[in-house]
């Protein structure tokens, strides 16, 4: 697919996705959709990628949807957003929670509304210190979505939760990281190299051993500490029997670094 939203490349391992409409603050559109299930489909496929690295282009990460596309625009009768919601944000998140791979948000300004869901989708948030974050739903009459309820209180607890999508007031970078929204806050000039230093270290990493994890944590509070117990031991099952396993443990007992290759 010839791209006009956003920007792909994979080097060494590393896959790179840039929400690329900066002069609209990288703001959703149907369209930009259409690209980011096409990208993470074909890194679901390439068995070179280890990592994603997800950001937006020019000084913000993303603003949301723009309201001004087509399938938000007031008409005769008022927009089926609830239709938007299962037809592009619904399949994005998905993607992204069932990613083959780990993924790292690089936030580099605003990420607002959809936009700070979609940074909060994924395994690791490494954000500038003049990042923030926004649900701005309220303000216009709606409620987080893009997995926002969802994600907020398992991060922040019910309490924050409740003041950050009430009141829709900017979160700055730093104390999201401190309400342990977010993994690590850096100075902006130090975001790019932090980031690409984190997504060698991850690519280096054994992929299935990262994203099992991932699956793991995400279930346990839906579990029972019995089911919980018996999800580790399947997961454990596989992956003592892949390749990464046998490479770690060789590689402990000849005190080496391993070389892992995501299997």
């Amino acid at each position: 697919m010839n791209y006009q939203n956003i920007l792909f490349e994979v080097a060494a391992g590393v896959a790179r996705l840039t929400l690329n409409r900066p002069d609209k603050l990288n703001s959703f559109t149907g369209a930009m959709h259409v690209e980011l299930r096409d990208a993470l489909d074909s890194i679901q496929t390439d068995k070179s990628i280890r990592v994603l690295v997800l950001t937006g282009a020019g000084r913000a990460f993303c603003a949301g949807q723009d309201l001004a596309d087509p399938d938000m625009v007031m008409g005769a009768t008022a927009p089926d957003i609830g239709n938007v919601v299962e037809q592009n944000y619904k399949p994005l998140i998905l993607r992204l929670q069932n990613l083959r791979v780990p993924t790292v948000a690089m936030v580099n300004g605003v990420a607002a509304g959809a936009g700070a869901s979609l940074a909060l989708a994924c395994d690791l948030v490494i954000a500038g210190k003049s990042a923030s974050f926004l649900q701005a739903f309220s303000k216009i009459g709606l409620i987080p979505d893009t997995g926002g309820t969802w994600f907020l209180p398992q991060r922040v607890g019910m309490a924050r939760a409740f003041g950050l999508a009430l009141l829709a007031d900017k979160l700055p970078a730093e104390k999201a990281a401190e309400w342990g929204l977010i993994w690590q806050v850096v100075d902006d000039a130090e975001l790019v190299a932090t980031v690409d230093k984190l997504a060698t270290q991850l690519a280096g990493m054994p992929t299935k051993a990262l994203v099992r994890t991932r699956q793991a944590l995400h279930a346990a509070p839906s579990h029972t500490l019995e089911q919980q117990l018996s999800m580790e031991g399947g997961f454990m099952r596989e992956l003592g029997w892949s390749p990464d396993f046998a490479e770690g443990v060789a590689a402990f007992m000849e005190k080496r670094a391993p070389r892992f290759t995501g299997n």
